[in-house]
């Protein structure tokens, strides 16, 4: 509320003045207290208005499927969709809305007030593509501003820093306390502008204000196929191209059910999104819960990035569970839920962060969303998830006896996925192949849920894919 304040500072010593002022007025004193009453009210009008054009927006905007629903924050791969953000774009300017439009394949920041275009700026660097700092598309606010901010992350001060999601922001030409700017290389995901052009901007807008950001990224093609169907024990199972979404055979796609340790792909999004991966988390005795394979030991100190491998690869439950705490349980159950709902899993829910509850379902439909999201804008853990990410900017993983526990790990067409059991679940998993098609290689989701015999299904629906829509065969 920090652009209200010199509203109610101003009346407040207006008030106070008036307040003198009837202890020493001639006039009658019923006179004076009508005066200070429609002073009174003339604040609380204006207190309401700034309020309302600040921080209270009741757009209705565009879903994917292009019908209007609520205004909802958060990530929205959908943006990746030309047409879409397109869409989106333009209802926000009819409805006249304050906003920030940012956009990563244009490298181009503009600034609206009441639809209409005030700024546009070159923006000078993002997140890399693929990397852990990858800028994430959707739709957030300005949660806070800064004059400067110093990054414990980067070792860096960020002039005219606005954050809006998470640890992204806008900010200007970060530099060390030296005084040096940083190289041109260097980036830790944010939207970065030149220092005068971030400062125009932050005079601008205000905390609350909606910050677009889209990057054209997969839009649908027109590959076609043909349609058949295999014979597995799973309940439900789907195979899908992740590029033109044509589903190759599904089965009860839409019935939910519970997933198992896949809950552990949303646990990893959060943990990268909220915790600097730096930082050492302290193992606590709380932390020590049945896993397949115990690492932690009470005492230990361990950061954030080296928690992920024992969670993706070995779906450490002991690794989810220190995620969770140090954020706190509730904390971290609400984010993960709401990282779904922003990714339009409508059927998705979560009751912990490692998947040994029953509540923790989805269907395979909702569960190809997450595939698509995670090929496209959080590649690097599917990178981890089979084994292709021994080194990184963090670091070598301290963990280096690790088993694999995800199906397929070995397999060279196998981008990446998680495998989870449990007795309510049954055998899942959310895995992503690239097959062959001809000279073209496309990335295709294979997702089972309760299965009685997961490798055979697999292999049963790869088979079946590769048999009948002219797939060359995996080595």
């Amino acid at each position: 509320m920090a652009d209200v304040e010199p509203v109610k500072c101003l009346f407040s010593l207006i008030n106070e003045l008036m307040v003198k002022k009837i202890l020493t007025s001639p006039l009658p004193f019923y006179l004076l207290i009508i005066i200070l009453l429609a002073v009174s009210a003339v604040f609380f009008v204006f207190l309401g208005y700034f309020r309302v054009v600040a921080y209270n927006y009741t757009i209705k905007l565009p879903n994917e499927n292009g019908v209007a629903g609520e205004l909802q924050l958060g990530s929205w791969p959908a943006l990746s969709n030309a047409d879409f953000y397109k869409n989106v774009r333009d209802t926000m300017i009819a409805n006249k809305t304050n906003f920030v439009d940012a956009n990563l394949s244009t490298m181009k920041i503009s600034v609206y007030e009441n639809g209409e275009k005030l700024l546009e700026l070159p923006i000078l660097s993002k997140g890399r593509p693929g990397s852990w700092w990858e800028t994430p598309t959707g739709l957030y606010k300005v949660e806070q501003k800064a004059k400067s901010l110093f990054s414990s992350f980067g070792g860096v001060y960020m002039p005219w820093d606005m954050q809006f999601q998470g640890n992204f922001f806008i900010h200007g030409w970060p530099y060390y306390p030296d005084g040096t700017p940083v190289a041109s290389t260097y980036s830790g995901g944010c939207i970065r502008l030149g220092t005068e052009d971030a400062k125009k901007v932050y005079d601008i807008v205000k905390t609350g204000t909606l910050v677009l950001v889209s990057e054209q990224g997969f839009d649908k093609d027109n590959l076609s196929y043909k349609i058949n169907t295999p014979e597995v024990s799973a309940e439900s199972y789907l195979a899908v191209d992740l590029k033109n979404n044509f589903v190759f055979t599904e089965k009860n796609s839409k019935e939910v059910l519970p997933i198992a340790s896949i809950t552990k792909l949303i646990t990893s999004l959060i943990a990268t999104e909220y915790i600097n991966l730096d930082y050492k988390i302290d193992i606590t005795k709380e932390m020590i819960i049945p896993t397949s394979k115990p690492r932690l030991k009470v005492g230990d100190q361990i950061s954030a990035m080296n928690l992920l491998y024992p969670l993706l690869l070995e779906s450490s439950n002991e690794a989810a569970e220190a995620f969770s705490e140090y954020l706190g349980h509730d904390r971290f159950n609400v984010l993960m839920n709401k990282k779904a709902e922003s990714l339009g899993l409508e059927n998705t829910k979560f009751v912990d962060s490692y998947g040994g509850g029953e509540g923790n379902v989805s269907n395979t439909e909702d569960l190809f969303n997450l595939a698509k999201y995670l090929y496209n804008n959080r590649s690097f853990v599917l990178k981890v998830t089979s084994g292709q990410l021994k080194n990184s900017a963090y670091g070598t993983p301290i963990f280096s006896d690790l088993e694999n526990f995800n199906l397929f790990a070995n397999d060279p067409n196998f981008v990446g996925g998680k495998i989870g059991k449990t007795e309510a679940a049954g055998e899942t998993m959310l895995t992503i192949f690239n097959l062959k098609f001809g000279d073209t290689e496309r990335p295709i989701a294979v997702i089972v849920l309760n299965s009685k015999d997961l490798t055979s299904d697999i292999e049963t629906i790869l088979g079946y894919v590769e048999n009948n829509f002219g797939v060359v065969p995996r080595q």
